[in-house]
């Protein structure tokens, strides 16, 4: 049986405005993942992903290229995932924060 794994993210670079959530949500369909991802504020883009820990470790990778037009500088987990970070069962596009 495979372990599930839970990771926060931050995606640097040039995130934003290149359909980077919508990509990161269908892939994270794709791989039938759940979690949220979300632009900040400050240009970075937020998700959480969970699921089976090598899908969850496919997915990361993949953030770090990213959609066409998007420039990966880097990703940085984030220890632990705060209890407001509740995940549905799906995979959702949240607001700004």
């Amino acid at each position: 049986m495979t372990e599930n794994r839970t990771l926060h993210i931050l995606i640097h670079g040039r995130v934003q405005g290149v359909s980077f959530r919508a990509w990161t949500q269908h892939q994270a369909q794709l791989h039938g993942l759940s979690g949220w991802v979300r632009n900040r504020r400050d240009g970075t883009v937020e998700a959480v992903l969970s699921g089976p820990a090598n899908l969850v470790d496919v997915m990361l990778k993949a953030c770090h290229e990213g959609p066409s037009g998007s420039r990966v500088e880097r990703v940085e987990v984030i220890a632990g995932v705060r209890p407001e970070d509740e995940l549905s069962s799906r995979f959702e596009i949240r607001g700004t924060a």
